[in-house]
C-alpha cells in the first residue's frame, strides 16, 4: 500500500492503537478494466486538515490512457475510545504533498432529492466485517448494486459514484436500504442504509448512471 511506503500503513498505525477510517470516496468512472487488462494505479496524499486526510487515485490503461479518477477522505481513529483523532495528535507527517487533484470537486453533503423507498434490508455476517470488526467499506457498494435489478444493470451503467460513512455497522445489526430515483431522468440515483437497530443512517450515495 502506498501509506506503507510512506511509514503509515495499517501495521504502523496499529502499534499506536490507531487505523485508518475511510469517510467519503467520489469515484469517476470512464471505462471499466476488462479481465487479463493491465493497468497502473497512481495515488497520492493530500494536506492533512485539522482531522481530514485526503488521498487522490487515477487508473490508467496501458496507453496511458484514464480509465478511473478517485478522490477520498480520511480519519485516524482511537481503536481503543472508538474517536477520531486530530491530525495534530498522531505522529503522521508526509515529508512531501502533491497538490494536483484527480478530479476538481469537493465532497459536500449528499441528500435525496426525492422520496425515498425501501429497497430491501441485509443482516451483517462474518463475511462482510473488517479488521476493525465493523462493517467492510467495500461492502457498501455491493449493497449498492443490489438496490437494482439484473435488467437495469443490463440497461445503465454508472459512470460516477459517491459514497459518505457516517456510522459504523457491527455483525448482527440490519441496514435497510432506501433509495430515491426521482432524479433518474437527470441520471441521478440516491440511495442511503439506515442502522434498523439504532435508526441511525449509515451511509449516503449518490450515482450517476448513463444508458447501455
Amino acid at each position: 500500500m502506498a501509506s506503507e511506503k510512506l511509514g503509515f500503513g495499517i501495521e504502523q498505525l496499529g502499534e499506536n492503537g490507531i487505523a485508518w477510517i475511510l469517510m467519503k470516496i467520489r469515484v469517476d468512472i470512464q471505462r471499466n478494466p476488462k479481465v487479463g487488462e493491465t493497468i497502473t494505479i497512481e495515488t497520492w496524499p493530500q494536506e492533512p486538515g485539522r482531522i481530514e486526510y485526503g488521498r487522490d487515485f487515477i487508473v490508467r490503461d496501458e496507453q496511458n490512457h484514464i480509465l478511473i479518477k478517485a478522490i477520498s477522505s480520511w480519519v485516524v481513529m482511537d481503536l481503543r475510545q472508538r474517536k477520531i483523532r486530530r491530525s495534530s495528535s498522531v505522529p503522521i507527517h508526509f515529508s512531501a504533498v502533491d497538490n494536483r487533484r484527480a478530479i476538481e470537486a469537493k465532497l459536500g453533503k449528499l441528500k435525496a432529492a426525492g422520496t425515498l423507498e425501501t429497497a430491501y434490508q441485509k443482516m451483517i455476517g462474518y463475511s462482510d466485517i473488517d479488521f476493525n470488526g465493523h462493517l467492510n467499506n467495500s461492502r457498501y457498494v455491493d449493497y449498492v448494486m443490489d438496490c437494482f435489478a439484473l435488467q437495469e444493470h443490463q440497461k445503465y451503467h454508472i459512470t460516477s459514484i459517491e459514497v459518505h460513512f457516517t456510522n459504523e455497522v457491527l455483525p448482527g445489526e440490519v441496514i435497510e436500504l432506501k433509495k430515491d430515483t426521482s432524479a433518474a431522468q437527470e441520471n441521478g440515483v440516491y440511495i442511503e442504509g439506515i442502522n434498523t437497530n439504532t435508526n441511525k443512517v449509515v451511509f449516503k450515495s449518490r450515482l450517476r448512471i448513463e444508458a447501455e
